[in-house]
């Protein structure tokens, strides 16, 4: 076929000749076991025989004709059992995996061999046996050597690996088993058996107290999570492998913290599926990753419902080539829409993830557009244009230090570029507007935070005006009149049948986003450090981007318009913790080999984040981690108009802009720049944060 390589004869060769030899090593091995058995079968009854005489040759009455027919029925029994073993496939096994598989049919095999001669010699040799019979312990005992026999040879390799495994070569690695049930026993077994493995397990721990201070496999169970530091040092360990493939993430963060303490190479058993498929191998355990140590676990959307909402669809993804967009563009492809649209200021994103697509999805209809979403003409021939049936709004501004540098761009470009791109989709016939928020807009101290909660309110106001009939009274911004007015004949027939959808999503720090600690961290420790952290007790939500797209995707299928779609993220991070982890995870010791520096809160910036205000309490979705805020009530029409005020502000570059968002945002209360750590106001706003936090939780409220 075109296009396909062309296959090296030499490798061929080399692969068809390692076959062969594969085969003729698998031949030699089933003959030569074919022979013993023909051997053992015949060597049992004999020794059955034997001994029914007192191990006497001489004592076996010769009239008797027992010795004359089982010297008569070798050839049958050789036969018998030969074609016995191999219809219970004793010669097709891995004898150096024998389990109790192999010993279950080895058990059949002997018994039903034994069966068939008991009736053959009877039937066969009834005229010539003085009793018409066999002795009764002729039968019984030639089974049971004969199973003997048969077992000993097949499981003689297993055992002298296994004798191998527990005295170890000593030269090689200590091992900690961490879990004593199947996923740790299939483990233990492939340490021992792996021939490029020259570790030895030394000792498990499990939390199930009653396995402790008994073994598996001949390793001792020493006890549960708290003897791990103990048995390192006791048995000399220097690897930990954990199968512990059924337990929570947040248990498997727990075990991972106490492993962290130690100097010892960690290894993990990722999941379920692999014990479920019975993939369970030393081969499959991955190094720990900084996702193992967040204690949440994954969110798993339902994606046929995102499936049927999408497919056949017009998408329109701004700030499609950033981290969440990107994903974004990815997931949404799997999914079969009329046309994806990526649109992107930044020509190198988005030519990187136009390549991508390009190759991975070859049938896949998209265009990918450059362009500003504060740009309102640009913005309103894009939706002329395609006329998207969705939007996923990911375009903004999110470095805090940065925006708090330039205040008035964090306007322009998230709440302005917000509201001309949902204006634009309203007129436009649009279906669903999805805005990417975030949770630094909850009760934010920078400006970004506030310029995205200014987005939630833009969102919110366009929702409310809708469901009253009155989107003719949203106003339009630009900084120029032109092409872009919506009702430029003044009939306001553009808005008789506006019917899209307003949502926003709301999560944590993304990990591996632009912006995000976890790259700046591993820069930092391949430049030998230091590892600079802003404060010893700050800390953070974290989830992943496919999770952090996926609840995207989500809230898409459960919106009905004005929902704030909030992720139930776990346990926060401390950020010193993950510092200091990564720098285990990369084999060295914090404060050791890489130093952790505290440099101070950078302006603007929390000690930590809430996920929603107390006053929007929580419901839950089908999804248990995933859960909607009531939004907060504001005055719509005031808001509109200081919006308006605020985007003339923007573009003038007033320097007073953060007090003009104050005035707007209720809950934005501004730290003054560079007092960050030691602005007494923002420690009395932790404590009510923290008191926020808790009232909302009990007044968590369920659909």
């Amino acid at each position: 076929m075109a296009g396909q390589p062309k296959k090296d004869p030499v490798v061929s060769e080399k692969k068809k000749t390692k076959r062969l030899l594969h085969w003729e090593k698998w031949y030699k091995f089933a003959f030569l076991l074919t022979i013993y058995d023909m051997i053992a079968v015949n060597a049992a009854y004999f020794l059955a025989l034997w001994a029914r005489f007192d191990f006497h040759l001489d004592d076996i009455p010769k009239a008797s004709g027992y010795l004359q027919a089982w010297y008569q029925m070798i050839p049958l029994c050789a036969l018998v059992s030969v074609v016995v073993f191999y219809i219970c496939r004793l010669y097709q096994s891995l004898w150096r995996f024998a389990s109790f598989n192999e010993l279950l049919r080895v058990t059949v095999a002997v018994f039903s061999n034994s069966l068939l001669y008991s009736v053959l010699i009877t039937l066969l040799f009834r005229d010539n046996l003085r009793s018409g019979r066999m002795p009764a312990s002729f039968y019984l005992f030639g089974m049971v050597i004969q199973y003997g026999f048969i077992l000993g040879i097949r499981f003689a390799y297993r055992f002298v690996l296994l004798v191998y495994g527990s005295v170890g070569s000593g030269s090689g690695d200590r091992i900690l088993l961490i879990g004593a049930g199947n996923a740790g026993q299939m483990i233990l077994r492939d340490v021992r058996a792996a021939k490029e493995t020259t570790g030895n397990v030394v000792c498990i721990i499990d939390d199930d107290p009653k396995k402790w201070r008994r073994s598996l496999d001949g390793v001792p169970i020493v006890g549960g999570r708290d003897e791990i530091l103990r048995s390192v040092k006791k048995y000399n360990v220097n690897k930990i492998f954990l199968a512990i493939p059924g337990a929570t993430a947040e248990q498997r963060r727990d075990i991972l913290n106490i492993c962290q303490e130690t100097d010892c190479e960690i290894k993990n058993l990722p999941g379920m599926y692999q014990l479920v498929n019975g993939d369970v191998y030393v081969s499959n355990l991955r190094k720990v990753s900084v996702e193992d140590l967040l204690g949440r676990e994954p969110i798993r959307a339902d994606m046929e419902e995102v499936f049927r909402f999408i497919q056949g669809k017009t998408v329109l993804v701004t700030g499609g080539g950033g981290a969440i967009g990107s994903e974004l563009c990815r997931q949404i492809a799997k999914h079969d829409p009329r046309l994806l649209i990526i649109f992107d200021i930044y020509e190198n994103n988005a030519y990187d993830i136009q390549q991508e697509l390009k190759e991975n999805y070859p049938d896949l209809r998209f265009e990918t557009l450059i362009g500003s979403v504060r740009d309102s003409r640009r913005i309103f021939d894009v939706f002329k244009t395609y006329r998207p049936d969705i939007v996923y709004h990911a375009a903004a501004h999110k470095h805090v230090p940065l925006m708090e540098d330039s205040p008035c761009e964090a306007i322009k470009n998230n709440a302005v570029g917000t509201y001309k791109t949902a204006y634009a989709a309203m007129v436009n016939g649009c279906q669903r507007f999805v805005l990417i928020s975030t949770d630094k807009a909850v009760n934010p101290t920078n400006i970004m935070g506030a310029s995205k909660r200014l987005c939630e309110m833009i969102i919110q106001s366009f929702d409310s005006k809708i469901k009253e009939g009155k989107a003719s009274e949203i106003p339009q911004l630009f900084t120029h009149v032109g092409e872009e007015n919506a009702d430029k004949d003044g009939s306001g027939h553009v808005f008789e049948d506006v019917h899209t959808e307003f949502v926003a999503v709301r999560f944590g720090n993304v990990l591996g986003s632009n912006g995000s600690v976890i790259p700046i961290f591993k820069k930092q420790i391949e430049k030998g450090g230091p590892v600079t952290v802003t404060h010893p007790d700050i800390i953070r939500y974290f989830m992943t981007i496919p999770e952090a797209v996926s609840l995207v995707l989500l809230a898409g299928t459960y919106a009905h318009g004005g929902e704030i779609f909030v992720l139930d993220m776990g346990s926060p991070v401390k950020i010193d913790t993950l510092a200091r982890n990564l720098i285990r995870l990369s084999g060295l010791k914090p404060d050791v080999d890489i130093k952790v520096e505290y440099t101070g809160l950078r302006p603007g910036e929390k000690l930590y984040e809430e996920k929603l205000m107390a006053e929007e309490g929580l419901r839950k979705t089908d999804n248990d981690l995933i859960h909607i805020g009531c939004p907060i009530p504001f005055a719509v029409d005031p808001f509109l108009l200081q919006l308006e005020q605020l985007m003339h502000d923007a573009y003038a570059n007033r320097a007073d802009i953060v007090d003009s968002v104050a005035a707007v945002v209720s809950t934005y209360h501004p730290i003054e720049k560079g007092n960050a750590v030691k602005d007494e106001t923002y420690f009395e706003l932790l404590e009510q944060e923290e008191a926020a936090a808790e009232a909302a939780e009990k007044e968590a409220v369920t659909v």
